[in-house]
């Protein structure tokens, strides 16, 4: 595919086509995707071992860190998929009240890793699952109990969820993309839908940290809200929003068949900025000075998201009022 791609742009072609669907599937999405289902078992495997909040610290920041290239896409089996995985935001705290009664009560579902799935997704998946482990109305209980049986089942959910997402691409969705244009295809009537739709989730993405992983602990300078902070209780809010940049910039990079250094430059921005930043849980953005910093990475986000706009957007001939909220 970038063969031929080199070849039109030789001939002085425009081919928004033959970007690298397949190079976007092939060296991100997938692996991607294999690489979580494969951290959600080590963390499932280390629950059962020892549920206890301390022992599943570590193999849970290594699943969210798994998660994080492919956290953002919300095509195909990732339009549902992912809201069990990722439940947040959360603002009205349903994942605490959900926790908080099932623990209460000593519900049997606790323990029932095949009746889980039918539990509210406020209750499932990563967030549920740093909840338990990182907030201290949760984290300090022993090994026996309702909530570490719980911290086991919800690992045990997860990896079940991981590699349900994981066949869901390889098997189905993967072809969708990558048939785009064929009469068998009604998803994608043409090839040029099929790159839309990949480039619409680098844009949503990178719109969804400034926007929420930023913008939410940012709150207005009058208000700042700390508590919206993605992850906070387990560090991750800086970590988060860094490696989301990260997963954009490479899905664009396999997406495109070109080099980008404007948004390799751009990315560079981001991480420079992020490193100036104290707390990594944001909790300081009640400090002005904190704030500002947290401000300068957002404008990072927005122009890594302008860079790409600008080197793949124009060459793939989208316009620059194209909404990257507007889906599939």
């Amino acid at each position: 595919m970038k063969l031929l791609s080199a070849l039109a742009l030789i001939l002085g072609l425009a081919t928004p086509t033959l970007a690298g669907v397949d190079e976007a599937l092939d060296d991100h999405i997938l692996p991607g995707f294999t690489a979580f289902a494969a951290a959600t078992e080590t963390l499932a495997q280390a629950a059962r071992n020892d549920c206890r909040a301390e022992a599943l610290r570590p193999a849970f920041q290594a699943a969210f860190d798994a998660w994080m290239p492919v956290a953002d896409l919300r095509l195909g089996p990732s339009e549902t998929g992912a809201l069990s995985i990722a439940f947040w935001p959360d603002p009205r705290g349903f994942t605490q009240r959900t926790l908080s009664r099932l623990v209460a009560e000593d519900d049997p579902i606790t323990s029932d890793v095949e009746g889980y799935a039918e539990v509210s997704i406020a209750a499932r998946g990563l967030f549920a699952l740093e909840m338990l482990l990182f907030d201290p109305e949760f984290a300090g209980y022993p090994a026996g109990s309702t909530a570490c049986e719980l911290a086991a089942t919800i690992a045990a959910d997860l990896d079940r969820q991981a590699d349900a997402l994981a066949q869901a691409w390889r098997d189905r969705f993967a072809d969708v993309l990558r048939t785009a244009g064929e009469a068998t295809n009604a998803t994608y009537l043409t090839e040029d839908e099929a790159v839309r739709a990949i480039y619409t989730q680098i844009l949503s993405s990178l719109a969804f940290t400034a926007e929420k992983r930023l913008g939410g602990p940012m709150g207005s300078f009058d208000r700042p809200r700390p508590a919206r902070a993605e992850a906070r209780r387990s560090g991750r809010s800086l970590r988060n929003a860094v490696l989301a940049a990260e997963a954009a910039r490479d899905l664009a990079a396999a997406l495109a068949d070109w080099k980008l250094p404007e948004t390799d430059a751009a990315l560079e921005r981001v991480k420079d900025a992020a490193a100036r930043i104290e707390d990594s849980s944001f909790q300081d953005v009640t400090d002005p000075q904190a704030r500002l910093r947290i401000e300068v990475l957002q404008q990072a986000v927005q122009s890594l998201s302008a860079a790409i706009q600008a080197e793949i957007g124009a060459r793939l001939d989208i316009s620059q009022g194209f909404n990257s909220q507007d889906g599939d």
